[in-house]
């Protein structure tokens, strides 16, 4: 049996959109209550009846939890740019080589916009 399991992450950050036309709304300083879904699939062990440990997910979020949490995330290397689309892609780069499971990603910039990514 194949499964794919989500967890769901928050953290607090204000950004601002360099790259838009002048006078967007998103060029000036703002702040989302971001979410972040982590999706994993695979199969469940026949012994243990679970996948992944969710404990293993939040060992791997922590240090970007650190990184994201009350930033500016245009000083964060690599996201100058701040896009939720650039987010969901610098997120996927740090935890993929760290969790090969990784099936999806999913930024949630307000309660309802989101970005879904699956990789390349």
């Amino acid at each position: 049996m194949n499964v794919r399991l989500v967890k769901e992450y928050r953290f607090e950050a204000a950004h601002r959109l360099p790259m838009v036309p002048a006078g967007h709304k998103c060029e000036r300083l703002h702040g989302h209550s971001f979410k972040i879904e982590i999706a994993v699939s695979g199969p469940v062990d026949e012994k243990t009846g679970w996948f992944i440990d969710y404990g293993d997910l939040d060992e791997i979020w922590a240090p970007l939890y650190e990184a994201l949490d009350h930033r500016y995330l245009n000083e964060v290397p690599g996201l100058e740019n701040p896009t939720s689309e650039i987010l969901a892609k610098w997120l996927w780069d740090k935890i993929k080589p760290k969790l090969p499971s990784l099936s999806r990603l999913i930024v949630f910039e307000t309660c309802d916009v989101r970005c879904e990514y699956e990789g390349e």
